[in-house]
């Protein structure tokens, strides 16, 4: 009997558990959430593996290359026929078969390179098509002296792509940054819809309260029947006070759901959500002077800015490099080889016994540089762009965090106000209560201060939802969303 007692308080308790269903939902998880599940956080986050592969794809122009070709080719040239005689000479033919192998690339400093051999032969009418093999084996060199020469103007593409990926870092902490206040607004929203909706219901359910006792002493002679209408039609008014808060409480709780779930079904809308209160904030006095060199440095948005100006600043320097002449050294240096057959010229030239080389070098100067001179001067004034910007978010931020920490303030202050007249209205509304049960109140008097009660009662949540969302806000301004709420971002 004992075990079976023991059984079946497990069973019921076990069964109440089941009913109580998942813990309520607080303010840090749902933020962990949203990082694991958010869509915008998603799409973001791909931005960031693609600069890095964007910055390989332009290391990629250093890497080695093997090339080969081979050609063949057979000329015939016909010959007029003698005056005299009218007769033709068998045509001239010639034929050609050219093959190469080699190793070439380009170095940081702009000169580009090949090593390896070709391999001639040229045979026809003037050598009685004897195969005769003539191999070059060495190695070619070209040095830009001017254009496209040094270290800055090769590794201009390089340059662009690292500072693009560092955007990207920045981007993607902006993404989170955003998503995360997004879900305190959301939650704080919601909890607001709460609230509201259970203000609601109470005023509706003392209205109805009323209305009964009103229609009791109307019975007994003691309450006349415009009180009992009075109190029947705020009952109507109420409830659709009730309906309308049960709506933004559904819209509210969607709003959530969405920011928080990677859920794409209608299962979306009907999963059931239950938050906890919103946390107790108590924090010091915002300090918006000292916080804005916190914010030049922490705020993404500032980052990417500075970002900009030297992604400007670097197409500025590689425009500017094109406008001058493309002055090129060559050389090579290697050595020739021959023999009847492929092989034969090959070791012949691997003896190395006939030297060769060259040296020289090549210019071209445009003579207008009409779309190198507007390029460069559309460079220069993007740059200039992009500073000017910089200076206008710097002063944005400053404004900024000046609205934000008198937000923060005045909210907190609204706080203590909206408590104190909520108290101040239930005591009022029971002081009406008495009166009207003495005889010398009214029910429009009570009805009036249910619905001050329940304004009160209102406005007291909406100023806590708002101390919670100035909270969040300032973060955001001074870029702290992330350290406030320990979330570290890792650089895969």
């Amino acid at each position: 009997m004992r075990c079976l007692a023991l059984w079946l308080s497990l069973s019921v308790a076990a069964s109440l558990i089941a009913q109580e269903g998942p813990p309520p939902l607080t303010l840090e998880q749902a933020i962990q959430r949203a990082l694991a599940h958010n869509y915008a956080i998603q799409v973001q986050a791909v931005e960031r593996p693609i600069a890095r592969a964007a910055l390989s794809e332009a290391w990629g122009k250093f890497d080695v290359r093997l090339t080969g070709s081979f050609y063949a080719s057979r000329d015939e040239q016909p010959r007029l026929p003698n005056a005299l005689t009218g007769y033709r000479s068998p045509s001239s033919i010639t034929q050609d078969t050219t093959a190469s192998l080699a190793l070439g690339g380009s170095l940081p400093w702009g000169m580009s390179y090949s090593l390896g051999a070709n391999t001639e032969n040229a045979r026809g009418t003037s050598n009685n098509f004897v195969d005769t093999y003539a191999t070059f084996a060495g190695l070619a060199l070209t040095q830009p002296l001017l254009r496209d020469a040094g270290f800055g103007p090769t590794l201009t593409q390089i340059r662009l792509a690292r500072t693009n990926a560092a955007m990207s870092e920045w981007d993607y902490r902006q993404a989170v940054t955003n998503i995360v206040t997004q879900v305190i607004y959301a939650y704080s929203d919601l909890y607001y819809a709460q609230l509201r909706l259970r203000s609601a219901q109470r005023s509706r359910d003392l209205a109805a309260q009323l209305h009964k006792d009103n229609a009791r002493r109307y019975e007994v002679q003691a309450m006349s029947e415009f009180d009992v209408l009075s109190a029947n039609a705020r009952v109507a008014t109420r409830e659709d006070s009730v309906l309308q808060a049960e709506y933004g409480l559904r819209t509210a709780e969607n709003a959530l759901r969405q920011l928080i779930s990677d859920e794409r079904q209608p299962a979306l809308l009907t999963a059931a959500i239950e938050i906890e209160p919103l946390p107790t904030l108590t924090r010091a006095a915002p300090d918006p002077a000292a916080d804005f060199a916190v914010a030049l440095q922490q705020r993404p948005d500032y980052r990417l800015a500075q970002l900009a100006i030297q992604r400007g600043d670097l197409n500025r320097r590689a425009a500017r490099n094109q406008l001058l002449p493309r002055i090129d050294a060559t050389g090579s240096y290697g050595y020739n080889g021959i023999g009847p057959d492929f092989i034969a010229s090959r070791q012949d030239a691997r003896a190395r016994e006939a030297t060769a080389y060259s040296a020289g070098v090549s210019v071209s100067l445009p003579l207008t540089s009409t779309a190198e001179r507007s390029r460069y001067r559309a460079s220069k004034l993007r740059l200039h762009q992009a500073e000017l910007e910089l200076q206008q978010l710097e002063q944005a931020i400053v404004v900024s965090l000046g609205n934000a920490a008198q937000l923060v303030e005045s909210t907190r202050r609204r706080m203590d106000v909206s408590r104190e007249s909520r108290q101040l209205n239930e005591s009022m509304l029971q002081a009406e209560l008495k009166r009207l049960r003495a005889g010398s109140g009214s029910t429009f008097n009570v009805l009036y201060q249910q619905e001050q009660l329940s304004a009160a009662e209102t406005n007291e949540a909406a100023a806590q939802v708002a101390h919670c969302r100035a909270l969040a806000e300032y973060d955001r301004q001074t870029g702290r969303t992330l350290e406030v709420h320990r979330i570290v971002i890792r650089s895969d």
